[in-house]
């Protein structure tokens, strides 16, 4: 009881901040229909968007490990939430200018905050209690995170997506000069929401460094991990480099549900003001999964066994997305939430079993891995573009051809989470020597 109650305020604090990255994660869902209509994008490029924040995770995860080394997990949390507010700040300039390159510059530096934001709370929270319950506590950071998500693409939904259809509509017929004043004053309506943002940001990055966090450690390896040999080097650990795999394809796929069914309900011609509401619906099918995940994981199941469970409803699910229409197909995107929630918290201690000393460099790795957000979702992009092409080609008429072509872009989660099943039932096994 002693040690629960040590544990309560650190597992509160951190909780506090995934329900920060969470929020700001999460926005991207609102934020690609929205840059796609301002700055006049195809598909491919409103995906950037995601893959502006994600890519931030390979180019700064190395160096956020190095930065927490040197500081400590507090000071890096610290300064993760302060970079994050100056990637808030630089909105206000991109709004300014109506410059997307300036936009997906906020969104990078808003990323590598949160790279070393995430670099600093993922491996703290899996190491501060056992490990055999580890996929617990980061399932109660994960329904902070997507009560946060949900609440990031409801607001900003209603900021950035209201009267978009309308707008769409008068944009095709105004000439060039009403077009520019009319997109200039879309741009606008992201300035005082990231303001205020900032404000946040900056703040809770200044409190944080007061807060009553423990100093954790890994355990030491154990000589579980094959032949009970000493470890010299982090690549000496499949089950590892495997679990940064199983990430990339997670994460990527995790994306897809969240960030591309706002846009997929769109082109099934189904209004914007009712599809801004599509991403809530994945993210609140993750927190319910989440919530399971608290009061099974480990008394019930083990952190192996919920990982299987979700990466055969993945399968499931990526067949029905393609193989069924309308709105039936938009639950099936959204009930993907299901099969996501309990990925990231198995992998996470599945990964780190018997790293010891390597913990915050293999943490670095699997935070790297964040970066299929970046790699996927342009990926699938740009299937539908190709696909609609096709389609035109061949006579089929534009709105057809785009609800047909997203449908087809879901082909892209299959061989996904045919490598997560992979690593549920051996891959994490690989290196380990078995009791």
């Amino acid at each position: 009881m002693a040690s629960k109650n040590k544990t309560f305020i650190p597992i509160l604090i951190i909780a506090g901040l995934f329900f920060i990255f969470g929020f700001v994660t999460w926005i991207n869902g609102a934020l690609i229909p929205f840059m796609k209509t301002i700055n006049e994008l195809t598909e491919t490029q409103s995906y950037l968007v995601a893959s502006a924040s994600y890519i931030s995770f390979v180019v700064m995860a190395l160096p956020a490990s190095s930065i927490i080394n040197k500081i400590g997990y507090k000071k890096g949390m610290s300064l993760g939430l302060i970079i994050m507010g100056i990637g808030a700040l630089v909105f206000i300039p991109a709004a300014n200018a109506r410059t997307y390159w300036m936009f997906l510059t906020a969104i990078f530096i808003q990323g590598a905050g949160m790279t070393l934001l995430q670099t600093a709370s993922n491996p703290y929270i899996t190491i501060l209690g056992p490990i055999e319950s580890a996929a617990k506590r980061i399932a109660i950071m994960g329904i902070a995170n997507k009560i946060a998500g949900a609440l990031g693409s409801v607001i900003f939904g209603a900021l950035l997506l209201t009267g978009i259809d309308e707008i769409k509509e008068k944009l095709a017929v105004i000439d060039a000069a009403e077009k520019s004043s009319l997109l200039n004053t879309m741009a606008d309506s992201v300035v005082s929401p990231y303001i205020i943002m900032a404000i946040v940001l900056f703040t809770l990055g200044i409190l944080i460094r007061k807060a009553p966090l423990p100093n954790v450690e890994a355990q030491p390896i154990e000589a579980s991990v094959s032949g009970g040999k000493a470890k010299s080097s982090v690549f000496q650990f499949p089950h590892l480099w495997l679990g940064v795999l199983a990430l990339f394809v997670y994460v990527g796929v995790e994306v897809v549900a969240g960030d591309t069914i706002i846009a997929y309900g769109i082109s099934l011609d189904i209004p914007a003001d009712q599809a801004k509401f599509f991403t809530l619906f994945t993210l609140m099918a993750m927190v319910v999964t989440y919530a399971l995940g608290v009061f099974l994981i480990p008394k019930y199941i083990s952190q192996a066994f919920a990982l299987k469970a979700s990466a055969i409803l993945g399968v499931v699910l990526s067949f029905c997305i393609v193989f069924t229409n309308g709105f039936t197909s938009v639950l099936f995107v959204a009930a993907l939430g299901i099969a996501n929630a309990l990925v990231w918290p198995a992998v996470w201690p599945l990964a780190l079993t018997g790293l010891g000393e390597f913990t915050k460099t293999a943490s670095a790795l699997l935070i790297m891995a964040i970066s299929g957000g970046a790699i996927i979702p342009p990926l699938y992009g740009a299937i539908v573009d190709n696909k609609k092409e096709q389609l035109t080609a061949d006579g089929i008429n534009e709105v057809t051809a785009m609800a047909e072509a997203a449908s087809f872009g879901y082909w892209i989660l299959l061989p996904c989470y045919i490598i997560i099943l992979y690593y549920a039932f051996w891959g994490h096994k690989i290196g380990l020597k078995q009791s």
